[in-house]
């Protein structure tokens, strides 16, 4: 058991050339529910948790946040540079 529940399974989502890893978790909440959580392996030391009722409400959430993500830091990195 992992710090953000028991692990259900690890998906790779590619984004252009950038690959990001997914680990999807189990939580048992104090009254018995199921919880769910996503950790989004961005980068080194680079992580965004979320978590839903439902593994496919989260599947649909991380599909649309990772794209949006990677986006959003290439920009960033053009606009630093």
């Amino acid at each position: 058991m992992d710090m953000l529940g028991t692990l259900v399974k690890t998906v790779a989502v590619a984004v252009e050339d950038k690959t990001v890893a997914v680990r999807y978790f189990e939580l048992r909440t104090m009254r018995g529910a199921r919880r769910y959580s996503a950790e989004i392996l961005v980068g080194p030391g680079d992580r965004i948790i979320l978590d839903d009722d439902s593994v496919t409400s989260l599947e649909a959430r991380t599909a649309r946040l990772v794209p949006a993500t990677i986006y959003s830091r290439m920009l960033a990195r053009a606009t630093a540079a």
